[in-house]
């Protein structure tokens, strides 16, 4: 075979053996970092063949702890005595006021903070509505009220009304704003209104 003018057979060994040297001390450097490598290349296949699961098709989530509405309406001395009673913590929900006097909610119109119901190990029970209602609703409830049989008398800034039916002692309390509804069944603490405003309008 002719010889390709120019070429130079030494230098073109001498050039190869330093590009395999090089290729070597790449391939030792290389080595420690082949496991972390490896790793990744199995985390992204592994990202990838894992379709995330549809809304409501996987497990169902760990319940979250509701806000507790509730508690927050009650002095320590009070809250004590609801518990005690009922042996452990009320039914905490959205359902709307307690009320004889059909035409009252919807005069009102509340938006619901929450409802809380003791019940007693025994005998008894309280349900309480906690509603934002218009500024000028105290007005409305004393005129819906005393012509129902309700007994009216001022609450502050507010009106407090009341009276007994077959379910029991019916409490309507609307002040600023809010609108306090409690049904006391069988069951009825001392001062529970006042110490319940003591958390709603605190002086």
């Amino acid at each position: 075979m002719a010889r390709i003018g120019g070429r130079n057979s030494a230098m073109a060994w001498v050039v190869g053996l330093v590009c395999t040297a090089v290729v070597g001390a790449l391939l030792v450097l290389a080595v420690p970092a082949l496991p972390v490598g490896f790793q990744m290349m199995g985390d992204t296949l592994r990202a990838g063949t894992s379709a995330p699961e549809a809304a409501g098709t996987g497990a169902p989530e760990a319940p979250t702890t509701a806000t507790p509405e509730c508690r927050a309406l009650y002095t320590e001395a009070l809250w004590s005595e609801l518990t005690q009673r009922a042996g452990g913590e009320p039914v905490q929900d959205a359902s709307p006021p307690v009320s004889s006097a059909a035409d009252l909610s919807a005069a009102l119109a509340p938006a619901v903070r929450v409802t809380c119901t003791f019940t007693g190990v025994n005998t008894g029970r309280i349900v309480t509505t906690v509603s934002d209602v218009p500024g000028d609703a105290a007005g409305v409830v004393k005129a819906t009220l005393e012509t129902t049989g309700f007994t009216c008398a001022e609450f502050g800034d507010g009106v407090r009304c009341e009276r007994s039916t077959e379910a029991g002692i019916e409490e309507q309390t609307v002040r600023d704003g809010i609108w306090v509804a409690t049904l006391f069944a069988g069951w009825r603490p001392d001062r529970y209104l006042e110490r319940v405003a003591l958390q709603l309008w605190p002086e």
